[in-house]
């Protein structure tokens, strides 16, 4: 067991990489560590012809992650869009590790992210002794994977105030990063190519440009079809995560992150799923990715505090705070959810009882 509380995805899954890299007879891009139907495969799951499982990343629609993989086979960059939950940077990781082996290209965006940190910076004490050089420049993520031929990241670009976003738009273009304190530039080298990613409620945020739109081929990364579909996706996180963590408890119930999982879906629609009760939805996402975090705590609450069977109390516990983020609009949503569907299902009296008692 690795003392890193959690490894990139190029080191937790290195095993099935070097699998798939073993069997993978199919043509490459040019310094690609796969080829795209072995990243599909990593991404999507599959079974190799020695009895190798390769675990699903991803649980969704093959052609979306199909499009994405294409995209970065070409000279377009990729845009991967979506609600907050939807996966857009875990998959923005595994496609950069399957691809690269290295997942670790990243900027991080938000309001305060500077022009520097995509192009490059100096190093202040050798510019001062020794004026502009290539020893002074302090490179970017992007620059190195420019350098290197490999996969760079930028997080949440609609977060990056709009000027600063159109600094990728020669390196999108041109695969060029010019240096104009040196008279140089940098040229991308083959293999190279950038995934964004934008969140759909940061939308007007800072708006992108329709030069820097035009650069990239987008993706939407949509929320689970189904109530199946999202819960095995929650138990498999969960379950990865459990271990991880190295919590001491049992795994959850199946019929346990059934329940979260439904509370979530309805509150998203505003509508029971049978379609014949109307709902007050709460001003939060109630993504995913909140649903493996509400299965996650209730896991560690019955580990550390129970019996270590997840119970209707431990969940409740998280599920509360999780849904009600505005004390005043999503109380009355919560408490009018809880009398008009949690109180009348059948089976989830004890979740009734728990979730009341907070509330």
């Amino acid at each position: 067991m690795t003392s890193l509380l959690r490894e990139h995805a190029e080191q937790q899954y290195a095993d099935e990489l070097h699998a798939l890299a073993a069997h993978d007879q199919r043509q490459r891009p040019p310094r690609w560590r796969l080829s795209p139907w072995a990243v599909a495969t990593y991404l999507l799951g599959g079974q190799l012809p020695d009895g190798t499982t390769i675990t699903p990343k991803y649980i969704g629609a093959r052609r979306l992650i199909e499009t994405a993989i294409a995209t970065l086979a070409t000279d377009r960059g990729l845009l991967l869009i979506g609600l907050p939950g939807t996966a857009k940077s875990w998959v923005s990781e595994h496609l950069a590790a399957a691809i690269s082996g290295d997942s670790t290209m990243l900027v991080q965006g938000t309001a305060g992210t500077s022009e520097e940190s995509i192009r490059y910076g100096w190093n202040y004490a050798r510019l001062l002794a020794d004026g502009p050089s290539a020893a002074a420049i302090v490179a970017s993520p992007l620059m190195r994977a420019m350098q290197e031929g490999k996969i760079a990241r930028v997080e949440e670009l609609t977060r990056i105030p709009a000027e600063v976003q159109d600094s990728l738009i020669t390196i999108l273009s041109e695969k060029t990063l010019p240096i104009p304190e040196l008279g140089s530039e940098v040229q991308a080298v083959k293999g190279f190519n950038l995934i964004a990613t934008a969140n759909d409620r940061d939308r007007g945020v800072n708006e992108l440009s329709s030069a820097l739109k035009r650069r990239f081929n987008t993706v939407v990364l949509p929320l689970p079809d189904s109530l199946e579909q999202e819960v095995e996706i929650v138990q498999q996180r969960v379950t990865s995560l459990g271990r991880a963590l190295e919590l001491p408890g049992e795994p959850p119930a199946l019929e346990e992150i059934r329940r979260i999982v439904t509370i979530f879906r309805e509150l998203r629609a505003g509508m029971t799923a049978d379609g014949r009760t109307s709902l007050k939805s709460p001003s939060g996402t109630l993504s995913t990715a909140e649903a493996i975090s509400v299965v996650n705590s209730g896991m560690a609450l019955a580990a550390h505090f129970g019996d270590g069977a997840l119970r209707a109390g431990d969940v409740a516990a998280v599920l509360v705070g999780a849904v009600i983020k505005d004390p005043v609009q999503d109380r009355v949503a919560w408490l009018e959810y809880l009398e008009t569907v949690v109180k009348e299902r059948e089976g989830w009296k004890d979740l009734y009882r728990a979730c009341r008692e907070l509330a």
